[in-house]
């Protein structure tokens, strides 16, 4: 076995690391609106054509809060996926 030792402010450094990455993760989790990006990455496909596809065919929702800016609702998306699943035999 190994003993480890860390300075008191050390210690308390990668404390705070730890705590700021599963908040990152958590908060990721939780966010409605998800850049095209991570869309993509959802649903398991390559092309921004299919995405938009998708879009235009109102499979998923959307929200273009600017001109440049699209973002998709990630209850829609798993919704779509849901919809789409097939049950094992």
């Amino acid at each position: 076995m190994e003993v480890i030792c860390l300075h008191d402010a050390a210690f308390y450094a990668l404390i705070d690391k730890v705590v700021a990455r599963i908040r990152d993760e958590l908060q990721k989790e939780d966010d409605q609106w998800v850049s095209d990006d991570e869309a993509m990455r959802l649903l398991g496909i390559k092309s921004k054509t299919t995405l938009q596809k998708f879009r235009d065919e109102g499979r998923i929702r959307f929200s273009q809060p600017e001109k440049r800016i699209i973002l998709y609702d990630r209850h829609s998306i798993d919704k779509f996926l849901n919809k789409h699943a097939r049950d094992t035999f």
